[in-house]
């Protein structure tokens, strides 16, 4: 059991086909960490679930998107004086017996720790995948660290960092800050994690949004990160 209080933030949007094995998830692999759940506006009755089990939430109003949602966890973990943050999506692709791998690599002494697919297991040739190997190579060419699995949602932060991210709102935890924290000296460790594929629902990753993503990533990689103020 790690002794650093650890805060699991569960962004989720219509997940309510999904929340319920995902807090059952955390409860029964990962008893000593608090979790929140930030209902980020949903559309179904993801609401009326929160409030059936008495599960822990903030409820958003109007959907603040993906980063909105975590940084409302983020700002909750540093008022509330947490040691780690660990980004968990509610849509149950994460598996929270490996929270206590990524806290252990923050007690080791990293900033960021990654649930990565790829550690030591080789990337498929897929479309989505090429477009992950684009953002690693860029990250790499901007920094020289290699970062396997950037697109990864599944992710530990100390200290420092939750505060990075909840005090900024121009440093959503997407893969192009990477490069920002790196230049920050943050150290970024990876640790194999296995991920399901989401049981109800569909992810906004479509084909379009894939292209439109994987664009903006890697404008920001090149063209924004490696100049901001630190």
């Amino acid at each position: 059991m790690s002794k650093l209080r650890t805060l699991a933030i569960i962004p989720a949007y219509n997940e309510a086909l999904n929340i319920e094995k995902t807090v059952q998830d955390i409860m029964e692999n990962a008893p000593d960490i608090d979790y929140v759940i930030v209902n980020d506006g949903s559309k179904d009755n993801t609401l009326e679930v929160l409030k059936k089990n008495h599960f822990n939430y903030i409820d958003g109003f109007c959907n603040l998107g993906l980063f909105g949602a975590v940084q409302t966890g983020f700002k909750l973990a540093l008022d509330e004086g947490y040691d780690v943050a660990v980004q968990f999506d509610g849509d149950g692709q994460h598996s929270a017996k490996y929270i206590n791998d990524l806290v252990q690599e923050i007690e080791r002494g990293n900033d960021i720790v990654i649930g990565s697919r790829f550690v030591s297991e080789d990337k498929p040739i897929t479309a989505r995948m090429l477009g992950s190997r684009l953002i690693s190579w860029a990250i790499k060419v901007m920094t020289g660290k290699t970062i396997k699995d950037p697109t990864s949602g599944f992710r530990a932060y100390n200290r420092a960092c939750i505060k990075d991210y909840a005090t900024d709102m121009n440093n959503p935890p997407e893969p192009d800050t990477l490069v920002y924290m790196l230049k920050k000296k943050r150290k970024i460790e990876e640790v194999q994690v296995q991920m399901s594929e989401r049981e109800f629902g569909e992810s906004y990753l479509n084909l379009t949004n894939t292209i439109k993503y994987m664009s903006r990533m890697l404008i920001s990689i090149f063209l924004i990160q490696p100049f901001r103020k630190r």
